[in-house]
């Protein structure tokens, strides 16, 4: 019987795990911290599966020899040492998990923004009542929303987003000008999407190419009246950049599901009115967890009988 050794975190469920891997596999959690708490933990066991909080360098590939399969219970595999990892082992992700609650999150993000729910609430629970403290509101209709990265998710939010009667515009050098059609959505370069879109939704992969992709200078050349959704990597907003382009009104919004340390702690965001934080949830709803477990559990079973896994992981792949 294989063993399997899963991170203690809330959203890897043992037990749906345990129920598809029957009696081929035993699953065992434990806390994994730091990078000896998983070379102990695996010792012999042919499978791991971590979160996204869990880094997995070469180290536990070169010491865990029985290891087969590291699964990453996510969409990214950010953290992950697939050059090492190349040299025998296969890692796999979940490509389609959570496609819709992310997608419902970010529009959600959106519209709270431009409706400017957010200041409403807080000026009504602090004793006010006055209509005139969200201004200024633009009409979302007839405005251009703009995504960076162009994956499942974000052409999820395009679908959403298509009867709001906006323009849609994307940025990504690995999907092509037809894929993106076929969503409503016209391609555009990085800066022409700066320039055009009235509000930014981002779905990127954190790599070196897009950490700190919007600085100053990205905030500059948004529009005044712009909000900012992030539902991808929080290294890919400069976090310092963002509240200076909030205190001089470079931009008028922004929305982040996630941030660059994660939890909040001292952040110059937490008491901006015009700024929605919510702690990297978009991932959720009890569907899409229990959905991600059997997807993980799948794939397990599929190598350790020796066949490909849906979720495979390339380690060629441009993207990564």
């Amino acid at each position: 019987m294989a063993r399997v050794v899963v991170s203690d975190d809330a959203m890897i469920r043992t037990e749906t795990l345990a129920s598809v891997l029957g009696e081929r596999a035993t699953v065992d959690s434990a806390a994994l911290e730091t990078t000896e708490d998983i070379i102990d933990a695996v010792g012999d066991a042919e499978a791991l599966v971590v979160d996204v909080n869990t880094p997995v360098p070469a180290a536990v590939f070169e010491q865990c020899d029985r290891l087969e399969i590291v699964a990453r219970a996510g969409v990214g595999v950010d953290g992950v040492d697939i050059p090492a990892a190349a040299h025998g082992v296969t890692v796999t992700n979940v490509p389609e998990y959570c496609r819709e609650e992310v997608s419902t999150h970010a529009v959600s993000l959106l519209l709270a923004s431009v409706r400017r729910l957010n200041v409403y609430d807080r000026a009504v629970k602090r004793g006010q009542w006055s209509w005139t403290d969200g201004q200024p509101i633009h009409r979302l209709a007839g405005e251009t929303v703009g995504f960076l990265s162009f994956g499942q998710l974000a052409k999820a939010t395009a679908e959403k987003l298509a009867g709001f009667d906006c323009r849609l515009v994307a940025t990504d050098p690995f999907v092509d000008s037809e894929a993106m059609a076929e969503y409503g959505v016209e391609k555009v370069g990085f800066d022409d999407l700066l320039a055009e879109a009235d509000h930014v939704s981002i779905h990127a992969p954190l790599t070196d190419e897009t950490r700190h992709l919007f600085d100053r200078e990205a905030f500059e050349r948004m529009s005044e009246t712009a909000v900012v959704v992030n539902v991808g990597r929080g290294g890919i907003v400069d976090e310092e950049a963002l509240a200076w382009a909030l205190r001089n009104d470079e931009i008028a919004a922004a929305a982040l599901d996630v941030i660059e340390d994660e939890p909040l702690t001292d952040s110059p965001l937490a008491d901006r009115d015009e700024v929605i934080l919510t702690p990297h949830a978009a991932f959720y709803s009890e569907e899409s967890v229990t959905e991600l477990n059997r997807w993980i559990a799948t794939d397990i079973l599929a190598v350790l009988a020796g066949d490909r896994p849906e979720g495979y992981v390339d380690p060629e792949a441009d993207w990564l």
